[in-house]
């Protein structure tokens, strides 16, 4: 059987993802991130099944793209509330679980202001379903990316380095989310169908390294985590006390709402 250079690059990355698997069961990093441990699972399995779709039933091969493109994104999405509420670790125990909703929430709203500029108009795509899905997809990219930035810049502040799991997770997914917008932008230009293949194998290498960066740092013990500086410890305080006291106003003004008057 003649191995095409696409058979190759599909059989080094669900090579590198099993590896990928084995090494977060291994150093039990399951226990700390379990949704990109159920996000890793599922990209290798969903790689063998959008193989078997294409080879078997090719029909309907463009409805399982999309599919997985949707869930794909979800759990992205969810992958990101998941390393921020792990980022905020040394201080949980003074934050209540309702302060993950307010950090989904709040990725929520950040992906809606930036919906409107992750639509690529210029792209040719056959129908109006596939250019909203395509446009989610970008929209976590850019998630992804000033996660990742944000990650960089208060690294100081959350005490956080490159060997901890959390700054490891979001290098990798940053890093393909950047050449994935980039080839997004070049398929806006390029007209070829050789320039097309070129630039959707580039993604795909992309991936690989990601995955391969992984390997090679979760074969690495963890760095210990340290306590946040006394000026974070503060400000999450401060917003975690703001946020009670705002929920707690809301409830009283509730309350006195729905008491009955005198004389009623």
């Amino acid at each position: 059987m003649q191995v095409t250079l696409d058979s190759a690059l599909w059989f080094a990355g669900s090579f590198a993802e099993a590896a990928v698997i084995g090494l977060l069961v291994y150093r039990r990093v399951w226990r700390t991130l379990p949704v990109f441990f159920s996000y890793s699972i599922w990209a290798l399995v969903g790689s063998f099944v959008a193989y078997a779709v294409h080879c078997k039933f090719p029909r309907h091969y463009g409805t399982a793209y999309l599919l997985e493109l949707i869930i794909d994104s979800g759990l992205l999405l969810a992958i990101l509330v998941e390393l921020a509420w792990s980022v905020l670790r040394p201080v949980r125990v003074y934050l209540r679980r309702s302060a993950l909703i307010y950090i989904a929430g709040g990725l929520l709203l950040l992906g809606a202001a930036i919906w409107p500029f992750a639509s690529l108009p210029a792209l040719d795509l056959p129908t109006h379903k596939l250019h909203l899905v395509v446009q989610l997809q970008q929209t976590v990219s850019i998630l992804q990316i000033l996660f990742l930035l944000a990650l960089i810049a208060c690294s100081q502040l959350l005490s956080i380095g490159w060997r901890n799991r959390e700054f490891q997770v979001a290098t990798g997914l940053g890093f393909y989310s950047v050449v994935n917008l980039t080839i997004a932008m070049l398929h806006m230009h390029e007209t070829a169908i050789s320039q097309y293949q070129l630039l959707n194998r580039v993604l795909i290498a992309s991936y690989i390294c990601s995955l391969l960066y992984w390997i090679v740092s979760f074969a690495q013990r963890e760095a210990e985590r340290h306590e946040f500086t006394p000026q974070m410890q503060n400000m999450l305080l401060a917003v975690a006390g703001a946020a009670r006291t705002t929920r707690v106003a809301l409830a009283d003004a509730q309350a006195h709402k729905d008491r009955p008057r005198d004389g009623i």
